[in-house]
């Protein structure tokens, strides 16, 4: 058995569901779209990796979508809130036997395979690896054993989450990795050329 894990938390992808605050500068469709396109790069970096897969589904699991039932293991999310959710999917990782556990989203462009190679390493040395969202979140959550008080009390999608989950770990070694940016907002993307074939409708809108 592999002893790395690797969780990926996904939002089913349905229209008006997905990217809402992007959605509201591009539209539901476009949101929906670039989510789409967000979800193949965390598929193709993930796949490179030689390490155990866990992929949560927000609301119902697929099993005919572009991820691998072979190499996927399909789950639901469950829990209240955002915190309840991942820490319920890192009791049932390490509960199975996973000595290294760490959990992705699906919104991180700028997250490549290396990035998360380098945080299983990383666990050789720390408790801990975060990578820090410049948005004042994290990206990214890796730990060997549970510390069940990083999932509460958080005020979720706010500025403060990377903040006080740090002044909980001030007495656990831990790795904070580059700071990447998630996409959220049409200002996430708008100077990204990988999106750019996205945009062209609002580029295209612009007063001259």
């Amino acid at each position: 058995m592999n002893k790395e894990l690797l969780i990926i938390f996904t939002r089913n992808p349905e229209l008006g569901k997905v990217k809402t605050r992007l959605a509201a500068t591009v539209g539901n469709k476009i949101a929906l779209n670039i989510y789409k396109f967000l979800l193949e790069h965390t598929r193709q970096i993930s796949m490179e990796l030689d390490v155990s897969r866990h992929l949560y589904y927000s609301e119902e699991i697929h099993t005919k979508d572009a991820w691998d039932n072979s190499l996927f293991d399909k789950r639901l999310q469950q829990g209240e809130d955002l915190g309840d959710r991942m820490k319920h999917a890192f009791q049932m990782g390490l509960k199975e036997g996973y000595e290294k556990v760490i959990i992705i989203g699906s919104d991180i462009y700028e997250l490549d395979t290396a990035d998360i190679e380098d945080a299983f390493s990383a666990l050789d040395h720390n408790e801990v690896v975060i990578g820090p969202a410049a948005d004042g979140g994290y990206y990214l959550l890796g730990m060997r054993t549970l510390i069940p008080e990083l999932f509460e009390n958080k005020e979720w999608g706010s500025d403060s989450v990377l903040k006080d989950t740090l002044a909980q770990l001030y007495d656990k070694p831990t790795r904070l990795l580059t700071v990447k940016n998630d996409v959220d907002t049409y200002d996430d993307i708008k100077d990204v050329p990988a999106f750019k074939h996205f945009l062209t409708h609002i580029n295209e809108a612009k007063p001259i």
